[in-house]
């Protein structure tokens, strides 16, 4: 099988589309009037399911090839890769249970406040519960989801190579509609009865991971599937293609109030559900994504500049540091005060992202100069005991 696989080109444009989705989600998630600008503008499609989708598409895209010649040494990558995620959500834990808990309390600013009251009532069960990954306080519970979701993609994709991707898809859809009927509920009020972990459900995350589940394994399947030159989207004709624009153009309507009083965010309700990813939700975001492989060629040569391909490259980092300036937003609010305004807000927003491009930066040169450190080492390796050359001239060598 290995064999037959084509060669695998580098696309910098999915970076740069990642770096997008992290400036459209720091903008959602500042406590500014932005945030009402950005807020599904173009339909019931977030940030959010774009992360999650590219995230898995590029693992998919990554690793299966690797899988095939080095099942274990993939396996061990991914499961690397998902505990140093770990270790970053545990550092912005201790930062909102120490610094902004304090800060919290002490201030009584309520913005923080209500974000971390299940721990300031219940510390002890919420640092337990929060190591296991069951008590998720709001803008705290992406990185959670993305570990577990990291964490079962090797079994995903050794399942994929021996059983196929349909028989993946089937049980993933399968899933996600028990999750449309309370599967969540079920599985938790069974872990709080295993682990006497008194946790409400609302205090374990806005996903619904058996629903958002779905979007992390499609995004896997056509990472995977364009890694072997076979994508599936490629095969969508002409006509379907102008549905799903027909489609888009219809949840546009129906999120702005467009379409009448009956058709409306309120009215459909759970059908269009964020947390939830209601059917109507889904058949959005399968025409968003059906339409913009159709417009990729010129949406990518939009995004694919700065600081969009740096602040992508360093999605991880980028991320937590964005939940960094979103508390200090929240710290900022005082009273009845829902968003800063005026020179405040702009204010905001100007440093967050200056400091945001600094953080890229500086991951994006620590990675190159390890690169760099790493082919130098082998270059000295591979140099004969006795060649009698001097070093610098080793290192000009190509």
């Amino acid at each position: 099988m290995a064999m037959h696989l084509p060669k695998l080109e580098r696309r910098p444009e999915l970076d740069a589309l990642r770096g997008l989705f992290l400036v459209w989600m720091t903008l959602t998630h500042l406590p500014t009037r932005f945030a009402d600008f950005v807020n599904q503008p173009i339909g019931f499609v977030t940030s959010a399911e774009g992360f999650v989708f590219l995230s898995a598409l590029l693992v998919g895209r990554l690793y299966i090839r690797e899988l095939v010649l080095d099942e274990p040494g993939v396996r061990m990558k991914l499961w690397k890769r998902s505990l140093k995620i770990y270790a970053y959500h545990l550092l912005m834990l201790a930062f909102a249970f120490t610094v902004a808990a304090e800060f919290a309390i002490h201030t009584h600013r309520a913005a923080l406040t209500n974000l971390l009251d299940f721990y300031l009532a219940h510390p002890l069960v919420a640092i337990v519960g929060s190591v296991l990954l069951l008590y998720c306080p709001p803008l705290l519970d992406i990185l959670p989801m993305y570990v577990t979701f990291l964490f079962f993609t090797p079994l995903l994709l050794s399942a994929s190579v021996r059983f196929g991707w349909r028989k993946i898809l089937a049980v993933s859809g399968l899933v996600w509609l028990l999750a449309q009927f309370g599967l969540r509920d079920m599985v938790h009020n069974a872990i709080v009865r295993a682990t006497h972990l008194h946790i409400p459900l609302q205090e374990t995350g806005a996903f619904n991971l058996f629903a958002w589940q779905a979007v992390w394994v499609v995004g896997l399947w056509l990472g995977a599937r364009s890694a072997t030159g076979a994508v599936p989207l490629k095969r969508i004709p002409g006509w379907g293609t102008a549905v799903a624009g027909a489609v888009c153009v219809f949840f546009v309507g129906v999120r702005h109030g467009w379409l009448g009083p009956h058709l409306t965010a309120q009215t459909l309700g759970v059908q269009v559900d964020k947390w939830q990813i209601g059917p109507l939700r889904a058949l959005n975001l399968i025409a968003f994504t059906v339409l913009f492989y159709w417009l990729r060629k010129y949406v990518l040569r939009v995004v694919s500049v700065e600081p969009f391909l740096t602040l992508g490259k360093a999605s991880l980092q980028v991320f937590c540091a964005h939940v960094f300036f979103v508390f200090v937003g929240l710290a900022l609010l005082y009273g009845e005060l829902e968003q800063l305004q005026g020179t405040t807000a702009v204010a905001l927003v100007v440093v967050t992202f200056a400091a945001l491009i600094l953080v890229a930066a500086n991951e994006v040169r620590k990675r190159r100069l390890d690169r760099e450190a790493k082919k130098r080492e082998l270059r000295e390796k591979e140099l004969p005991p006795a060649s009698g050359r001097p070093l610098a001239c080793v290192e000009q060598q190509p």
